[in-house]
């Protein structure tokens, strides 16, 4: 297990948008150059097609998932299983939680329920899912940046007073510090009888 790269991608506006054709193996690698393990984050639109839609309940129920501007991470980590990546999926949203706290301005709470972000009573902050290829597994894991656009109830990182490109830098830090901290303790260990 190597090091996670990172990368933040500053994207026009035609390129950013996520629609889902993103949560692909090699996004981050034939897209931006960045090889093996990683993330990667831009600031784009959201607009997902049924078509590209990967949740099963958001298939069922129809659901609409867009916004006018979020803050998007890929995550691929290569030989990996459905397990592991919903774990690192929920993974990303504690650490996304913690920096939240310890950068928002505005007055109000902070709850996360599974790998859901929550602002005050029902604002809703984030989206995820976790999926795999058959070489990798892979999360996608978004914040408004906006709430224009978005069709339910949901909450910003305008609303927190939080600047989206400095957030975004932090969390990808945060982040590969965590998973190769992960990769470390994995070859520390001794096997037991």
């Amino acid at each position: 297990m190597g090091s996670f790269q990172s990368k933040f991608i500053e994207m026009d506006e035609k390129r950013s948008r996520y629609d889902g054709t993103q949560l692909r193996s090699l996004y981050a690698y034939l897209e931006h150059g960045v090889p093996g393990d990683s993330v990667v984050a831009w600031i784009g639109a959201c607009d997902v097609s049924f078509e590209h839609m990967v949740d099963g309940e958001d298939l069922r129920e129809e659901a609409a998932i867009r916004g006018s501007k979020m803050l998007h991470l890929i995550i691929e980590k290569f030989e990996a299983r459905l397990p592991e990546m919903v774990a690192l999926q929920r993974l990303t949203s504690a650490i996304a939680k913690d920096l939240l706290e310890s950068f928002k301005t505005a007055k109000g709470s902070l709850r996360r329920e599974g790998d859901d972000l929550y602002w005050n009573a029902d604002g809703k902050l984030s989206i995820s899912i976790a999926t795999v290829s058959p070489v990798s597994g892979l999360v996608h894991f978004a914040i408004n940046v906006s709430n224009e656009g978005t069709p339910v109830k949901t909450a910003s990182l305008e609303d927190l007073g939080i600047e989206p490109k400095a957030f975004a830098q932090e969390l990808l830090q945060r982040l590969r510090s965590e998973l190769d901290s992960i990769g470390v303790a994995t070859r520390k260990v001794k096997w037991v009888n």
